[in-house]
């Protein structure tokens, strides 16, 4: 189902304009890993909305040496799409797609489709049939706003 709403890419306020729960939202977010000094690997982590993405789970993941957002220019490359709108899919042999189980326990999720102004709803079944991520848990609550 597709959602128009006003142009929003952050993912606390986009969730009441389309009626989800920031649970449901899939917060999508490239990283850079390096493993050792010749070998960097793009990874888009994917989190419910309402965590942050522990980038010490994914480094351990790689056993990598350092590990840090993607610039927005390479991470708009991979993901074919402005910061704010990227999908919770690899379309790019170089970014490996890992999801957080926890998003899977909706039934529905909700991210931007790849625009800011409208949102797709997709059953999560149906993702895991498409995407085929790799499920590990790269998600951490996110800390209470004072």
């Amino acid at each position: 189902m597709l959602i128009d709403h006003p142009p929003e890419g952050r993912t606390e306020i986009v969730s009441p304009m389309r009626g989800n729960k920031v649970s449901q939202a899939a917060k999508c977010i490239v990283i850079m890993v390096k493993i050792g000094k010749k070998i960097t690997k793009y990874v888009l982590g994917v989190v419910p909305g309402d965590a942050r993405i522990d980038l010490n789970a994914i480094k351990e993941l790689f056993h990598g040496t350092y590990i840090s957002f993607a610039t927005p220019e390479i991470a708009e490359r991979l993901a074919g799409s402005v910061a704010g709108t990227i999908l919770p899919f690899s379309f790019n042999p170089e970014m490996e797609l890992i999801v957080d189980p926890e998003l899977l326990k909706n039934d529905e999720i909700y991210f931007n489709a790849a625009r800011l102004d409208r949102s797709m709803a997709l059953k999560t079944s149906d993702y895991t049939t498409l995407a085929k991520p790799r499920l590990e848990h790269i998600a951490k609550d996110s800390e209470p706003i004072p």
